[in-house]
Order: structure tokens, then sequence, then C-alpha cells
């Protein structure tokens, strides 16, 4: 950390912070992640070294690049470029969702990068709104890959975690504790990204993994209702 000057957090989570950070002799801006003390705890550590693995051989425009990893004092340490905002701040300041332009643009970038992701056989496990970065130019990068993991082959029968994506976002194979999933898990929550950039708001705000459920099946209730009533209005007008 001698090289880096700190500018000040950015971001705190479970298992570590995000601290924005500037090269002493280049003056280039950085984003250092730094796990929790990751050597007494086997989740963090899981977590750092998968990360770390899948960002070392993942390599996109629109994935965040990892520049730089080292550990210290049984602690991680990861060096991102620094990217000045996420697609959750621009949510929270255009309330009513982002203008259908920038919804396309972001999206088309989003889908590259799920795309070259799942083409390597790794999925994401976490997409939403806080884990994509937009840069000043309106480049769109994808991080935090702490959940993500390469998919088993068919023979291997991969079995994975449910405890994976934030609620909101969460698949429902993933809220009724299926272990045998795959890319589906990330479709479902860019389609849930997708709804909150056209409206501003969360498509299924659940309180709990069951209030979860009710609001997937509330809505998908009332769209297979009004699709129907539509065709029958349709059909008495003809």
């Amino acid at each position: 950390m001698e090289r880096y000057e700190s500018l000040g957090p950015v971001g705190e989570g479970s298992y570590g912070s995000v601290l924005k950070c500037r090269h002493r002799e280049s003056g280039r801006l950085v984003a250092i992640k730094k796990f929790i003390d990751s050597d007494d705890d086997k989740t963090v550590k899981k977590i750092a070294l998968r990360e770390i693995k899948l960002l070392r051989q993942l390599h996109h425009d629109n994935l965040v690049n990892l520049l730089e990893v080292w550990k210290r004092r049984r602690r991680w340490y990861l060096v991102f470029e620094f990217v000045d905002r996420t697609l959750l701040d621009e949510l929270e300041q255009n309330l009513s969702g982002l203008d259908l332009n920038t919804c396309r643009q972001y999206l088309f970038q989003i889908l590259r990068a799920a795309n070259f992701c799942h083409q390597q056989n790794v999925i994401h496990r976490d997409i939403k709104p806080e884990n994509i970065l937009v840069s000043q130019e309106g480049v769109v990068k994808l991080c935090d890959f702490g959940f993500a993991r390469t998919i088993a082959s068919p023979s291997e029968g991969g079995v994975y975690t449910d405890y994976v994506a934030t609620r909101w976002y969460r698949a429902p194979e993933l809220l009724v504790g299926d272990i045998k999933y795959g890319k589906p898990v990330d479709v479902w929550a860019l389609g849930c990204v997708l709804m909150e950039m056209l409206t501003g708001q969360a498509l299924f705000p659940g309180d709990s993994d069951l209030d979860q459920i009710y609001h997937i099946v509330k809505k998908i209730c009332f769209m297979c209702f009004t699709t129907y009533y539509s065709s029958c209005m349709l059909q008495e007008f003809r």
C-alpha cells in the first residue's frame, strides 16, 4: 500500500472494503479492494481466491480490469481500474428510470459482459446495479466476481450453493433452494436490472425469500391475466 495514496472509502461489504487510491508515481486512480483477515475465515479466503483466479483469466472491454494483487499481513489486496460511478448511483439520481437510449446502450454492454462470461463457462451469480460500473464516457463494466464460479460439465454433475445473488435479483430456482442451476440465474438478474433501468424501481422488492416469491408470482399472474384479458377484448372487436 506504500505505493498508493488513499483518497477515501468507496464502498464496504461483509468481506472487506474498497478504497479509492492514487498511485504515487504515475498519478493513476485505482480502486483497491481490501479483504478482511482472510486466513482466519475460510469463506473470505475462498471468495478472494476465486475472484483473483477468475479475473486473471477473464479479459473483456465490459469487465472490470484487475491490475495487481498482493497479500500482506493475512489480507488480500486487489487493485482495479477506477470507474467513478455505478448503475445504482445513476438510478438513485434518476428515480423515474433512465432514458430509453441510455438503457439500450447500457443493456447492450451488460449483455456483452454476461455473454462473454457464459462463453467461458463462468456464471457471475450476483448481477445487480451496484455491481455494474459506468464510466464518464458511458462504458459499462461488470464487477465483483466474489460469487462467480466456473460451471462444472454435465458429467461432473455440478452442485452449487443456493445462497448467492442479492435477493431482489435472485432467480426463482435459488429462492426455492435448488443447488443444480446454471446460466439462467444470470439471465433472470439481467431482466430485473433492465426493468429497474426503465422504471427506476426494483421489479421484485421482497423483504424475505418468501416475500420475494410472492412478488414474483403476483406480477407474473397479473401479466398473464392482462395478456389474456387483452386477447379476449381483441377477439370481441373482431
